[in-house]
């Protein structure tokens, strides 16, 4: 089954979101190493959580997305067989 653009763009989105995490966390947890390691692992694990927040975010939209699409497809099975039951009894 092939995918639309839509879908394609919301997967690489949401690889590079995991991205930004490991690689953010590395350099946030280096950047702010001078200033000690526990102010430097509280605020690494600060930008994780936003992170992980924005990741939690487009994959909900993804779930939301097929939701949409479930609903249209037994949305158009109830229309036929509203259409067949409707025939059958005229």
């Amino acid at each position: 089954m092939q995918k639309d653009i839509f879908d394609r763009i919301l997967n690489f989105l949401l690889g590079a979101s995991w991205a930004v995490v490991f690689f953010g966390a590395l350099i946030t947890f280096k950047t702010f190493i001078i200033l000690g390691f526990s102010l430097s692992f509280f605020i690494t694990i600060i930008f994780v959580l936003v992170s992980l927040f924005m990741i939690l975010a487009l994959d909900a939209f993804m779930v939301n997305r097929e939701k949409l699409r479930e609903l249209k497809k037994q949305t158009k099975l109830l229309e036929e067989f509203h259409v067949k039951t409707k025939l059958k009894s005229a």
